[in-house]
């Protein structure tokens, strides 16, 4: 529209050491008032972000930044006038919260964020709270020694894992699934699975799985992880937003499809030249944070990538970072 107005805004995801998110509420007489957000404001003309973000938490809540690391940005559209959204991750900070402005302060946990009547804006800031930084794909199978296969997943039982099995039908996958299970619920962290494949298998099978595998996958299936070539037969989400919903893509049209059929999380990829893609030399960190920028998902950078990537993936706008060989021990 010609006479839009873009407001530059910039918020802070204060983590407490016991995972609880501060959240304050907008006080009467200011637009959307008694609704819930992230502390924050308008940046000022040419105002660096992080600065005007150490600003805006001083004069609201009374505090100093000590670290800080982005964690999404994208734009809302709003009737008359569109938020360019810039989300920081704040986990150190000098002094004690005070709602210096007359606004009501809550510290939540993630789970219960949307629960308290966030602005509209606020609500993928959300998602990205509760998604890891890393995304773990398994590597493939053990030439069908499933055992060994397991064994190496047991190795990663902690986060989100995504079981990503091409080789196997949907039933074979699923007994495999029930295995895995087994595993990620015996390490030592809070393991949970993604079911990679088509959404039309296995959706249906993830709601209601085999009365025989049913416990086992119901602990630990935390979601569905599908490529975005399967995105074009869906009529609408295939699992309930209580489940995670993920994405592979690799341009533009893919993370707008996506975007689309209401996905959690996409990944990009590959970032950087990879064997899974031979010949292909990856988009590269500017062009992936161009195909991001804007866009309300958050976005995994995957191919040729690793944890020592974190830092350059968050300043590029990433969630974070997935892949399959940095993440599994030889």
């Amino acid at each position: 529209m010609a006479n839009e107005i873009e407001k530059r805004v910039v918020a802070g995801v204060l983590v407490s050491p016991a995972g609880q998110v501060l959240i304050t509420q907008r006080p009467p007489g200011k637009m959307l008032a008694g609704a819930w957000e992230f502390p924050g404001g308008k940046l000022d003309t040419g105002e660096d972000r992080l600065a005007g973000l150490g600003r805006e938490l001083l004069e609201e809540l009374g505090i100093s930044i000590e670290s800080a690391r982005p964690l999404i940005r994208y734009r809302h559209q709003y009737d008359d006038f569109s938020v360019d959204l810039d989300t920081w991750k704040v986990t150190g900070w000098r002094g004690e919260p005070r709602g210096l402005e007359g606004q009501a302060l809550a510290w939540e946990l993630p789970q219960h964020l949307l629960q308290k009547g966030l602005l509209p804006a606020d609500e993928t800031i959300v998602c990205a709270i509760r998604l890891p930084d890393e995304i773990a794909v398994t590597p493939p199978g053990s030439d069908g020694n499933e055992e060994a296969f397991l064994d190496r997943l047991e190795s990663r039982s902690e986060g989100l894992v995504c079981l990503r099995r091409p080789d196997l039908d949907v039933d074979r996958l699923l007994e495999v699934a029930a295995g895995a299970a087994c595993r990620v619920e015996g390490g030592e962290g809070e393991g949970e699975l993604l079911l990679h494949g088509d959404p039309a298998l296995l959706g249906p099978l993830i709601l209601e799985p085999p009365a025989n595998l049913a416990l086992r996958l119901a602990r630990a299936v935390a979601g569905l992880h599908t490529p975005a070539r399967f995105l074009s037969g869906l009529a609408k989400r295939p699992i309930p937003r209580s489940l995670w919903f993920g994405v592979s893509c690799h341009d533009e049209a893919e993370l707008h499809a996506a975007l689309e059929a209401e996905a959690d999380y996409a990944f990009l990829g590959p970032v950087n030249a990879t064997p899974s893609h031979p010949g292909e030399p990856g988009l590269g960190w500017d062009k992936f944070s161009a195909l991001i920028k804007d866009l309300p998902l958050p976005v995994y950078a995957i191919g040729g990538v690793g944890p020592e990537n974190l830092e350059t993936a968050w300043a590029a706008g990433a969630q974070g970072i997935a892949g399959i060989s940095a993440f599994w021990p030889k």
